[in-house]
């Protein structure tokens, strides 16, 4: 019997972007998104943020970029190893990608990490409508 909730099949996550779905902190009642990458074979999941600017996502809703096994943060050139999470180059250069647990079984990816719960595929739905500027220069 499979732990957790069931994110998506297996053979629908590609190798050359990401999957984005939606979670929902246990602790917070928080929602928040994650995505799913399929690298060197295996699939791993991250929550969907940079850790240079946490307010940028790295897969706006269309996938992220994947370049040779690592995710690309298309804000500012920051690459993650989709392997490990950890930052190879860029301004966050050794940090880590959060991770969220998933394993595969049955032909399926499943969420398995106690912190979270499965909400939906794709964007976390949000109420706030924010107009303050999402730019990342810095002055």
């Amino acid at each position: 019997m499979t732990v957790g909730e069931r994110i998506a099949p297996v053979d629908e996550v590609p190798e050359e972007t990401t999957v984005l779905f939606t979670v929902r902190e246990v602790a917070t009642d928080e929602r928040t998104e994650g995505i799913l990458v399929r690298s060197n074979g295996t699939i791993t999941s991250w929550l969907n943020y940079c850790q240079h600017l946490t307010h940028i996502r790295l897969d706006k809703g269309s996938g992220a970029g994947l370049r040779d096994g690592e995710i690309v943060c298309t804000n500012h050139g920051a690459m993650f190893d989709a392997d490990t999470g950890q930052c190879t180059y860029g301004p966050c250069e050794g940090a880590y990608l959060n991770a969220l647990d998933v394993t595969i079984e049955n032909d399926g990816v499943y969420l398995t990490d106690d912190a979270y719960e499965f909400v939906a595929l794709g964007p976390a739905e949000t109420d706030d409508l924010d107009l303050t500027s999402t730019s990342n220069v810095e002055f």
